[in-house]
């Protein structure tokens, strides 16, 4: 069937009417492109060479690949990264789901208590961090000071290996709790009261309601933000850079800061690009599962 004249000139209007609209989205085009798509691209060319600054870049294949794969650090990283991730579950994961169950289940000062629980997102990391470093001191901090009450001695909670990643990931869940117990309570909000009414007029007790209406309600949210957990420990940098500085013995150390520590270290941009696209193919990956859950509970 021909299209009609009066067809082409519709399809030609509704162009013209969009052309202000893609105009506008123009600027936010290119500074995307250039500050995200830009540095991707290059870091991957850069993975395939030999990078000097001060000389021309050389071609090597995947030379910075063996390397990467044959460095100690890399397999070391992500060992640590997989720990932090593990860590965050036993320790992160829990607290905000029972935080925000508690609030839901308060008949009063609902929004207090959001408030309070939300401020530690707030503060900016720097600050939260020399706070931390000081509860966290071997000598006279208040941890140590109030462990010391019971008769227990002084800890190097930040220089022992034992306890190092366990002290970044309480840093990690105070700080960070608050935005998804936030999530928690939207989720809770589309739950209909009336099945909790209809769960007390059958005598169920606040545990019963909990177990058996709350948390199975919480299950897509919770796989969601579990994915997302983890895409975020994988990304650990701030925490152990200022902390720790990797260390101690490399037991804080994270791909991210590898890669810092290669690229500004070392000058090897070559082999941190090769650490970088491995990392983004990684986080790829798992973006890719968190998408999927997404739309399916979009989706239920």
């Amino acid at each position: 069937m021909v299209p009609s004249k009066h067809q082409g000139k519709t399809s030609k209007t509704r162009w013209a009417e969009q052309i202000p609209a893609y105009l506008f989205l123009l600027p936010a085009l290119v500074l995307f492109g250039l500050f995200a798509w830009y540095p991707m691209i290059n870091s991957v060319i850069m993975s395939f060479q030999s990078v000097k600054l001060n000389g021309e870049d050389k071609f090597v294949g995947f030379d910075n690949y063996v390397r990467m794969f044959q460095n100690p650090n890399f397999g070391l990283s992500w060992l640590n990264s997989l720990q932090f991730a593990l860590l965050s579950i036993v320790i992160g994961f829990i607290v905000p789901i029972a935080v925000a169950i508690g609030v839901n289940e308060m008949r009063r000062s609902k929004g207090f208590f959001r408030l309070v629980f939300f401020l530690p997102n707030l503060i900016p990391v720097v600050i939260y961090l020399l706070v931390w470093r000081l509860i966290y001191a071997s000598d006279g901090g208040f941890l140590n000071s109030f462990l010391g009450t019971f008769g227990v001695e002084p800890q190097l909670w930040l220089q022992n290996p034992a306890t190092v990643k366990i002290a970044v990931v309480v840093i990690l869940t105070w700080a960070n709790f608050g935005g998804t117990m936030l999530i928690y309570l939207a989720a809770l909000g589309d739950l209909s009261p009336d099945l909790y009414e209809a769960a007390e007029i059958d005598g169920a007790s606040i545990t019963q309601r909990i177990w058996h209406i709350t948390v199975p309600y919480l299950r897509t949210t919770m796989k969601l933000l579990l994915v997302l957990q983890f895409l975020t420990v994988v990304q650990l940098f701030t925490e152990p850079f200022l902390l720790t500085s990797g260390g101690p013995a490399n037991n804080t150390l994270t791909p991210v800061l590898s890669i810092y520590r290669i690229a500004f270290t070392d000058n090897d941009f070559g082999l941190a690009s090769a650490w970088s696209v491995t990392l983004v193919i990684f986080l790829a990956i798992f973006s890719a599962i968190y998408l999927r859950l997404s739309r399916s509970e979009a989706g239920d």
